[in-house]
């Protein structure tokens, strides 16, 4: 089998609700571009993933996918995937960690419709669901975060997390107003992407740990290693880091080697692929470290992302980014969270995506190939 051919599709997302997850992150404009990959090979078998968000468009890693990847890979037998990953890292300062996570989500989809498996089951897989957990937006109060967290309570999803403004007192007002709210046995975590300084950082997770709190996450900026290391060493809470830089497996040994964080973090987006998210949450279970995935910024991303949950023991939670429309799009079916609170394996061949092609065609801006 080998490739015959690499496009990008681009096609316009409108009416994204207005969100912000915090000063650090990604602000959305109401619209975005998200790419459609196809990877074809001459038997006829082609493997799909996504490009983009909605707040980071596809045109800023469009064009260096198809300049600096697709030469890489034409021709080449599309399930030889370790060497086609090794050969994509090597063009990393030609291009992205998304673009490169993009192409290896699609050949991982090629893999497991050649087998005629889901690709949680061409890994081996450990379940058949996960618990849900709601990750909150940025909200306008205390009262609102505690509202939004008894309503995902009381659905049965397994947990909540907050994103708070990044302000010292009113941080913790809100994560005080969430515990009162939910009471003393739910599941609760705190997010405060990459927002605080040392002293805030410690305040709040003195503050949240009383409260118990299951993790804290992303407190310090994501290369802060120094103060990460001072501030476990100052906290009994866990300390959850390594999801941003974009980068790919080298950049998780600092992080172990210093003892600096309790858990591993990433997604097929920021990481680089399923290949390299595979190999970090592994590498985690070496040091019987959690290895928690992060929200993937679309629907095929989150499908990506959810078939290596499936395989993993050491990842207890589906991240659910709100507010969902928000977060779907392109798809005819998409990740929904049962009423058991559990998100399910998927059973059908690859990706076992139900893509909007017809969406698509109608909102295509330019197809690059």
């Amino acid at each position: 089998m080998k490739i015959t051919d690499v496009t990008l599709t681009l096609f316009a997302w409108e009416g994204i609700p207005n969100l912000s997850y915090g000063a650090h992150a990604a602000q959305n404009t109401g619209q975005s571009r998200l790419g459609l990959l196809t990877i074809r090979t001459d038997e006829g078998v082609e493997g799909h993933s996504f490009l983009g968000s909605a707040t980071n468009p596809a045109d800023s890693e469009a064009g260096s996918l198809i300049r600096a990847l697709k030469p890489r890979i034409m021709g080449q037998n599309p399930l030889d995937r370790e060497r086609l990953n090794q050969l994509m890292w090597a063009r990393v300062r030609q291009t992205t960690t998304r673009a490169i996570g993009a192409i290896d989500v699609a050949l991982w989809d090629i893999a497991g419709k050649v087998a005629g498996l889901p690709i949680h089951q061409l890994m081996g897989s450990y379940r058949d669901r996960v618990p849900a957990y709601a990750s909150s937006e940025v909200l306008p109060s205390a009262a609102a975060y505690a509202e939004q967290a008894v309503q995902f309570k009381e659905a049965g999803w397994a947990a909540y997390k907050i994103h708070p403004q990044q302000k010292l007192k009113e941080d913790i007002a809100a994560c005080r107003a969430v515990r009162d709210a939910v009471g003393s046995d739910y599941t609760i975590m705190l997010d405060s992407t990459w927002g605080y300084d040392y002293p805030t950082a410690l305040r709040v997770g003195r503050a949240i740990e009383e409260m118990n709190y299951y993790w804290y996450e992303d407190p310090l900026g994501d290369q802060d290693v120094y103060n990460y290391v001072k501030l476990r060493q100052a906290l009994r809470i866990p300390i959850m880091a390594t999801e941003y830089p974009l980068a790919g497996l080298d950049s998780y040994a600092i992080w172990l080697t210093e003892r600096a964080t309790d858990y591993l973090r990433g997604d097929v987006a920021v990481k680089g692929g399923i290949t390299t998210v595979l190999k970090t949450a592994h590498l985690a279970e070496a040091f019987r470290m959690n290895y928690e995935i992060h929200h993937g910024g679309n629907s095929l991303n989150n499908l990506a992302n959810l078939h290596v949950t499936m395989a993993l023991k050491n990842c207890e939670f589906f991240e659910v980014l709100l507010p969902e429309a928000a977060q779907k799009y392109g798809m005819l079916e998409d990740i929904e969270v049962g009423r058991d609170g559990m998100v399910h394996a998927p059973t059908r061949p690859g990706l076992g995506a139900e893509i909007d092609f017809e969406l698509i065609g109608r909102k295509t801006v330019q197809v690059l190939s």
